[in-house]
């Protein structure tokens, strides 16, 4: 834009001030002269150079400078008046032009010239107003005004609403000549018919082409409570089920309310008309209008329910609507059959008679018809039962006989059922304790106890422990044990065992001897304490165990006092002769006093064998003339303990060349005894009567005692009393077999073995005689004679 032909140039110059004054308008483009600073001050242009002119502008941007060549004052950079005099209505720009050689300052002031380079702008882009819908037309609300940085006429010169039914604008001028505008309101607001009114406010300024600039006003209509809330319907019938769930929804109200804000929020409440029973039967939520169940309904109480409801809004006169509503309860089965517990007897004894009763109950029912009539009944798995005594009220009886082992206690459930549908039930559970009576005697787990029991035991020693079982309770279950008494030999069980009565300990009291006392047969009762008190025995069997505490006893060949046993035999005998037989007895028991023999010392091996069952020693071979005259035979004889116990006998034989006499054998009846044998079968025969006399006398003894009783049973240790009696008679009866053995071998070399019975602790006279035929015998002497000494006291046969 050529801004030269409108440049006033003034050079004015006066002597007191000396300052130049320029007018440029503001916007010129850059590089525009402004003017010939050279011509108007008076300055040779040549010696612009030399004299080093220079412009100092005092602001904060060099907007102009000289042409050194020329002399032009032109512009360096664009002017805007609004930025450099803000809030100005005159704009100026001082400078000083400075040339030195001389020097000298010239003051210039440049009048900067504004121009219509801005439009108007409202400092908010909208206006937002709250107009409550009361207040009255003709009402002025004040607007915020626009503004325009240009001066003059380039400055706001009116505004400009658009079209509006409601409201108008009226400008006004300040002071200062200002425009602004205010809102006016032509007719009053309805929020509920336009709650919002959007109008635009236009300021236009006076600058040839006008510029202009707008802003939005909103107005928002506030609401003032002028409706009343209203509800869907005036009245509400509605059905409920009595017994319904509490929390239940019955019906949800709604009311309406053309207001906004705190004028369309409702409160829901009862009025005065609704009665405190309804109110106390259903809860009105006061904020959502919903009715629901408060407490149980019951038809039988009340059938309808009336209420009235009210509904206010939050406003600051409050308004309100009401509405009706009838309630109607339906009728259903919701009464409970009821028990009630008038009599009960806990604890009983558990001997109880049967059809005592034990309880009384009653039953009833708030129904009526079907639903009011009511069945009873308890488990049939009980041994009770309900019998009914008069209206509405049971007996429970006792049915079966009680065990309180059994079942100490007895939870009982009776139930009730109404008819009704569905039916309805409900049930009381009572507890019927038992009280112990003695009725259970003691039980052993066996009902025979074998105990075995090593001889040689020490007295005192524990045997087993016998425990019985009492079911019943407190002194009924305590038991007290004890031996039932008997005699066996003279001898009390009490002297021979002792039972703990706490804990059925049983104990020896003294050291058994297998070899004497073999077993027991007796019987143990354990009794409780109740009253009267109950007991049980049981059969105890004591079976003394052997152990290998007795050594063989050599009996043949007799030999005095461990002396060697010396036989003659003729060196003619032939192979497979008997020469001797090595018997040897054991008190011990058949396992124990099996014997076996052994040469523990033989001359000649192959000369002698010793059958180790029988001890039969025989010849192997004929003797030569290189066989020694004299063999010597040491035989061991061993039971079959353990450790295994021993004797040895010490044979010695020799060998003669002369033939011997020979015997026959003839029946025993005509055997030639000896004088020493002849003594023995006396004396053995008056033994024999004197024990036989013993014997009888025992017998009649035991006849005259009284006998014993039923609960317990003949003893065993009868029969073995017996058999021990007459152990002398049998002579070890253990050893019988070797006794036969023996008997069997002395015959078949002619001679009678006779055993002789004596009292316990005397000697066993053991004779051989000779029989009186002419065998053929290989001992030089007619007849030997065999002692065996088991004398255990100092008398001597």
């Amino acid at each position: 834009m050529e801004y030269g032909t409108f440049i006033l140039l003034s050079a004015l110059v006066y002597a007191a001030s000396s300052v130049t004054h320029y007018s440029v308008p503001e916007e010129m483009e850059v590089g525009s002269v402004v003017a010939n600073l050279a011509a108007d001050l008076g300055i040779d242009v040549q010696t612009l150079g030399r004299r080093k002119i220079r412009l100092d502008i005092l602001a904060n941007k060099k907007y102009l400078d000289v042409n050194k060549d020329t002399g032009d004052l032109f512009i360096l950079e664009r002017i805007d008046r609004e930025y450099l005099c803000i809030s100005k209505t005159v704009c100026y720009l001082k400078m000083e032009v400075i040339l030195e050689n001389p020097v000298r300052i010239f003051n210039i002031e440049l009048e900067i010239m504004d121009i219509n380079d801005n439009a108007p702008y409202f400092r908010r882009d909208t206006i937002n107003l709250d107009i409550s819908e009361s207040t009255a037309a003709g009402e002025r609300f004040s607007l915020s005004n626009a503004v325009d940085p240009d001066i003059g006429s380039n400055s706001i010169k009116s505004y400009h609403l658009s079209e509006s039914a409601n409201f108008d604008i009226e400008i006004q001028t300040g002071r200062d000549g200002s425009k602004f505008a205010d809102l006016i309101l032509k007719k009053a607001l309805d929020r509920e018919e336009q709650a919002i009114h959007n109008l635009i406010l236009t300021a236009v300024d006076g600058g040839v082409p006008a510029r202009s600039g707008t802003a939005s006003i909103i107005v928002r209509v506030l609401d003032t409570n002028d409706n009343a809330p209203q509800f869907d319907k005036d009245s509400y019938t509605i059905n409920l089920t009595e017994n319904s769930p509490i929390g239940s929804l019955v019906v949800k109200l709604n009311a309406t309310d053309k207001d906004e804000g705190s004028n369309s929020d409702l409160l829901y409440s009862y009025s005065l008309y609704t009665s405190e029973k309804t109110q106390q039967t259903f809860s009105l939520n006061p904020n959502n209008g919903e009715i629901r169940v408060k407490e149980m309904i019951n038809y039988e109480d009340f059938r309808i329910y009336d209420m009235e409801i009210i509904a206010t809004d939050k406003g600051t006169n409050s308004l309100s609507g009401k509405c009706k509503v009838k309630i109607l309860i339906t009728d259903m089965n919701d009464n409970h059959p009821e028990i009630s517990i008038k009599s009960f007897s806990s604890p009983v004894k558990e001997d109880v008679a049967v059809n005592t009763v034990i309880a009384v109950v009653s039953v009833s029912d708030k129904d009526s018809g079907e639903n009011g009539q009511v069945d009873i009944h308890i488990s049939d798995d009980l041994p009770f039962a309900l019998k009914e005594s008069s209206d509405n009220y049971y007996e429970l009886l006792v049915s079966e006989p009680l065990d309180r082992e059994r079942v100490p206690e007895y939870d009982i459930t009776i139930t009730v059922t109404d008819r009704g549908n569905p039916p309805l039930s409900d049930n009381e559970t009572i507890t019927l304790e038992l009280l112990d009576v003695n009725d259970n005697v003691p039980q052993f787990p066996q009902t025979f106890y074998t105990i075995p029991v090593m001889e040689n035991n020490a007295p005192g020693a524990s045997l087993s422990s016998l425990t019985a079982i009492d079911p019943d309770l407190h002194e009924n279950q305590y038991l007290v044990y004890f031996i039932i008494e008997k005699e066996i030999a003279n001898t009390s069980m009490s002297m021979l065992f002792s039972i703990n009565p706490e804990n059925g300990n049983l104990y020896a009291l003294k050291t058994f001897d297998y070899e004497i006392e073999k077993e027991f047969l007796f019987h143990i009762e354990a009794r409780d304490s109740g009253v009267p008190p109950l007991s049980s025995n049981v059969t105890v069997h004591i079976i003394i165990m052997d152990q290998n505490d007795n050594t063989p006893l050599i009996v043949s060949p007799w030999r005095a006092h461990g002396s060697e046993v010396k036989e003659k035999i003729p060196r003619s005998t032939d192979k497979g002769t008997l020469i001797a037989k090595v018997i040897a007895i054991d008190s011990d028991s058949v396992h124990n006093s099996r014997i076996t023999y052994q040469f523990l010392q033989n001359t000649d091996a192959t000369l002698f064998s010793l059958d180790q069952y029988n001890g039969e020693i025989r010849t192997m071979r004929m003797f030569s003339y290189r066989d020694s005259r004299d063999q010597r035979l040491v035989v061991i004889a061993k039971d079959n303990g353990e450790p295994a116990l021993s004797a040895t006998v010490t044979i010695k034989l020799s060998t003669v060349e002369t033939a011997l006499k020979t015997y026959t054998e003839v029946p025993l009846e005509y055997d030639i005894f000896s004088d020493l044998n002849l003594y023995l079968v006396i004396g053995l025969g008056s033994v024999s009567f004197l024990l036989l006399i013993t014997i009888l006398v025992t017998i009649v003894l035991k006849c005259q005692k009284a006998k014993p009783s039923k609960a317990a049973p003949p003893c065993r240790n009868s029969v073995i009393s017996e058999r021990n009696s007459t152990i002398a008679d049998s002579t070890l009866v253990s050893n019988d077999a070797y006794w036969y053995s023996l008997f069997l071998a002395e015959t078949r070399k002619g001679k009678l073995v006779v055993r002789q019975p004596v009292p316990k602790g005397a000697r066993y006279i053991v004779s051989s005689i000779p029989r009186s035929t002419g065998l053929t015998e290989t001992s030089d002497s007619a007849a030997s004679t065999l002692q065996a000494s088991t004398t255990t006291s100092s008398s001597s046969t």
